[in-house]
Parts: C-alpha cells; sequence; structure tokens
C-alpha cells in the first residue's frame, strides 16, 4: 500500500469515523465524494488527482483532524498520460503492493518471454452475479513477438477475499493451461497459458482464456487490470447480472462514473500502470 493509502486508512481509523459518516461531513462541506472513492483512496485503488479530488482531500485532512499538508503532501504529481511512457519496464512483481509473494508464486514458472510480447490488445469481459459475486472473467490478449522464441503467456491473479476457492483457469482459444501455481493465504493464482507453438519474430496470436469461480464465489467490489508494459488498446467490459451498483469509480484517475448494468472502458496507447472499476452498491 502506497503512503497515502495508509495515512488516509490510519486517520480515519484514529477518527472511529465510517467511509459513509466520511461522506457526509464532506457533504456538509459542499465537497461531493462517493463511498467507492474513498474505499479506492484508502486501499490504494486510485489515488486523487483532479483538482476536485485535491481539494477534497484538504477537506479531510480537516475532518479527520490532522495537520495540514499530512495527506495531501504524500500526493505525487498526476501520472503522465497519452504516449507511452518511456523506460526499462518494472518487475513483474511491481504492481502488487506486496512484490514478494507475487515473486514467490511466479519462481517455478517461465517468465522470460515477457518482455518479447508486445501486447498488441487486451479485452476483459466480466461477469458479476445476481448475488453481486465474481462469477467468470474472461480475456482475450492480441500478442506479437519482438523475437523468435515466445512460447506462453503467464496469468497472475490477486484476490481480495482468501476465504473463498481460486477460480478455475479455462483455455479457450489458441492455447492451454500449463503450470499452475496457487498461494491460497496470498489470495494469489498464477498460471501459464501455452501457444500452439513458440512464435517467430513478428509474428502475432490471439489467445483466450476465463477464469471460473466456484461456489461459494468471493463478493464482487472491483476489476483490474495491471499493465507492466505499454498496451496499444484496452477493452473493459463489467456486466451486472442484477441490480447495478449505487456508484462506480475508474481506477485510472478516481474519477466517478455513470453507473449501470453493464459498465465500459476502451483506451488507446495505454502507459503502464493500473485501469479498472470500482463499485458499491451503497
Amino acid at each position: 500500500m502506497d503512503e497515502f493509502a495508509e495515512a488516509l486508512r490510519t486517520a480515519i481509523t484514529n477518527r472511529g469515523l465510517g467511509l459513509e459518516r466520511l461522506r457526509e461531513h464532506l457533504a456538509q462541506n459542499g465537497v461531493s465524494v462517493s463511498m467507492a472513492t474513498l474505499s479506492c483512496w484508502q486501499t490504494g485503488r486510485s489515488r486523487p488527482e483532479r483538482q476536485k479530488s485535491l481539494q477534497a482531500v484538504v477537506h479531510l485532512e480537516h475532518i479527520l483532524r490532522v495537520p495540514p499538508g499530512h495527506l495531501s503532501e504524500l500526493l505525487d504529481p498526476p501520472r503522465p498520460r497519452g504516449r507511452w511512457l518511456r523506460g526499462a519496464p518494472a518487475p513483474v512483481s511491481a504492481f502488487w503492493p506486496v512484490p514478494a509473494p507475487v515473486e514467490h508464486a511466479l519462481h517455478d514458472l517461465d517468465t522470460q518471454w515477457d518482455d518479447q510480447l508486445l501486447r498488441v490488445s487486451q479485452q476483459d469481459f466480466v461477469t458479476i452475479g445476481a448475488d453481486r459475486t465474481e462469477r467468470v472473467f474472461r480475456s482475450r490478449q492480441v500478442l506479437s513477438a519482438s523475437m523468435n522464441g515466445p512460447d506462453r503467456w503467464v496469468v497472475i491473479l490477486h484476490a481480495d477475499d482468501r476465504d473463498h476457492p481460486s477460480p478455475l483457469v479455462k483455455a479457450l482459444k489458441n492455447c492451454t493451461v500449463g503450470r499452475v501455481v496457487q498461494e491460497p493465504a496470498e489470495g494469489l493464482l498464477v498460471a501459464e497459458l501455452l501457444f500452439e507453438r513458440p512464435l517467430r519474430k513478428g509474428e502475432s496470436v490471439v489467445i483466450e482464456h476465463e477464469l471460473v469461480h466456484r461456489a461459494p464465489c468471493p463478493p464482487a467490489t472491483n476489476y483490474e487490470r495491471k499493465f507492466r508494459l505499454p498496451t496499444r488498446e484496452y477493452v473493459l467490459e463489467v456486466t451486472f447480472e442484477g441490480a447495478p451498483p449505487a456508484s462506480v469509480v475508474q481506477l485510472a484517475d478516481g474519477s466517478e462514473v455513470a453507473p449501470g448494468r453493464t459498465l465500459l472502458d476502451v483506451a488507446l496507447n495505454v502507459p503502464p500502470g493500473v485501469r479498472g472499476f470500482s463499485w458499491s452498491w451503497s
């Protein structure tokens, strides 16, 4: 968890306020922030970046009775957007709050080809059951080899809820499931998707797979996709089989979006980072 999220969560705990009461205090000061947004801020899923959000942080410092700047000074300048970021890619484990368990889970898997697979397209289709639980995550990747040899794609799933069984990994198109490593205590599942054959330089492949949850399915409060390397196109569609959530937050920038039975995020030239949604029915 980043410093801002940890400081905010500690301040909320020390003040003894729930998120609903905190939202009400902000509203009394003329600041509209949803409970879903506050939840994202305190868990590190998103950070305040827009001017409206930064102003809300100043009000939070007053409401939570912490010194001026206690929270706002922990916020970095807005992240670069638009064209792809330059520089060496971060390690595979770097985008998780605690990298060590991810590194341990990846130890026996072959990730040597990850840097040699250009991300042309990533498409995620998420189904949330009428009982507000995670049901199926279906993903489609279009990948292009930058050198001879890439023969697999590694899937990493980190679950917030660790009291439910891990989902089943099912290969759907142009791949088979290889080694699977599960770390239930850490909420981790890592799996290899093996291509039909190694790719040649410049060759592309389209693969599809599903993560199917088993009963009792875990509660659904968010979906996020971590991007270690730039991706030309990203499409995320979240479908709610039951009632739509009351509030929804876009994880890329912490902005609130209109809730509905279907959430759609389409982005081009996606830089390293996180995209997705967090939602709440209250």
